[in-house]
Parts: C-alpha cells; sequence; structure tokens
C-alpha cells in the first residue's frame, strides 16, 4: 500500500487534503515541463533570429561591395548574393523569430510564477490551513489559472521539448537547498521543482 503524501504539519493528512498535494504536484510538474519548454523556444527562436540576421547583414554587404566594384560576369555575383538576401529577409519577416523569442519567454516565465505559487501552497499553506475547503477552492485557481496558460501561450516546437526534457532529467529542475536539507522532492517529478531560464 501506497504511502499518502505527507504536508508540512505535524498533524495526520486528510483524504482529501492528500488529494488536494497530489493533485497540487501535478499542476507544479505541467508548469515546470511548460515553463521549461517555453523557455527552450525562447533560446531556440533567439538562435535561429541570430543565424538569419547575421547573413542578411553580411551578404547585404557584399551584394552592395560587389555591385560596386562590377564583381564577376556583368554583375551576376552581385545579382546572386541580392536573391539570398532577399530570401533570407523574407524569410526572417515572415517568421518573425524575435517576436517568438519575446512570447516565449514571457510564457516560460508566466508558467514559473504559477508553479512558485503552486509550490508554496503545497508546501506551507497545506500544512498550516485546517479547512480543507479553502485549500480546495485555491487549488481550482490555481487549475484554472494553468488551464488559461496553456490556452493563451504558444506551441512548443518539438527540439525545445525535447532539450526541456533532457534538462529537467538531467537535474535542472533541482533547487540545491533541498538536495543539501533533504526536503522531500515531488514523486511527480523526482529532480524538484523550479523554472530554469
Amino acid at each position: 500500500m501506497a504511502k499518502e503524501p505527507q504536508s508540512t504539519g505535524e498533524q495526520p493528512v486528510s483524504k482529501t487534503r492528500s488529494e488536494i498535494i497530489i493533485e497540487a504536484r501535478r499542476i507544479e510538474e505541467a508548469a515546470l515541463f511548460s515553463s521549461k519548454c517555453h523557455f527552450e523556444s525562447a533560446r531556440l527562436w533567439g538562435r535561429f533570429h541570430w543565424c538569419i540576421g547575421v547573413p542578411i547583414v553580411v551578404l547585404s554587404a557584399i551584394a552592395s561591395a560587389s555591385a560596386l566594384a562590377k564583381l564577376g560576369d556583368n554583375g551576376l555575383v552581385a545579382a546572386g548574393i541580392s536573391l539570398v538576401v532577399a530570401v533570407l529577409a523574407a524569410l526572417a519577416t515572415f517568421l518573425n523569430a524575435q517576436d517568438k523569442v519575446v512570447t516565449h519567454q514571457s510564457a516560460g516565465t508566466s508558467y514559473d510564477a504559477l508553479l512558485n505559487k503552486v509550490r508554496m501552497f503545497r508546501t506551507i499553506d497545506c500544512g498550516s490551513e485546517p479547512n480543507d475547503g479553502v485549500l480546495t477552492d485555491r487549488l481550482k485557481a490555481f487549475s484554472e489559472h494553468k488551464d488559461r496558460l496553456n490556452e493563451s501561450s504558444p506551441s512548443v516546437p518539438r527540439p525545445a521539448y525535447l532539450a526541456a526534457k533532457k534538462g529537467i532529467e538531467a537535474g535542472e529542475g533541482e533547487y540545491a537547498v533541498d538536495k543539501a536539507n533533504g526536503h522531500e522532492k515531488s514523486p511527480a517529478h523526482p529532480r524538484g521543482p523550479t523554472g530554469i531560464s
């Protein structure tokens, strides 16, 4: 028989409170993964922005110099480079990578804030609030907040999800203070809760 989760309080945990703690851990896990995925997405789009932007600048300079120096067969080099610059510039405009960086960074920060609130609710409030009804109402509010974030947040590219999962499994979601003090980790995410940027 599985041991029921304990709160930070000294008294035994009721069945309702036990379920509240388990559900809070689920929300923590979802917020941890979502936060990390969005931070990884922001990083991915930021790299893309630089990988497209730098060649545009460099090739634009080369095309201009080529056109002025009339390199190649009647400006074919300049024309070819100008075509590449036009394609890259159109791609950069269409994908708007910098806007995606800002959007994913904001979503990651919002999930991280939810994660922190739910962790404090689980570890502190569940041990000190005597009324399970109050805790249930607060838990429902956290769940609704998570649902709103899910609806308003952009989709995460698969490479960002895989990088986030790998990072969490490598311990990037673990607080050093918890490890040093032997604090309980949530079984939902054994490496511990945190948002990682």
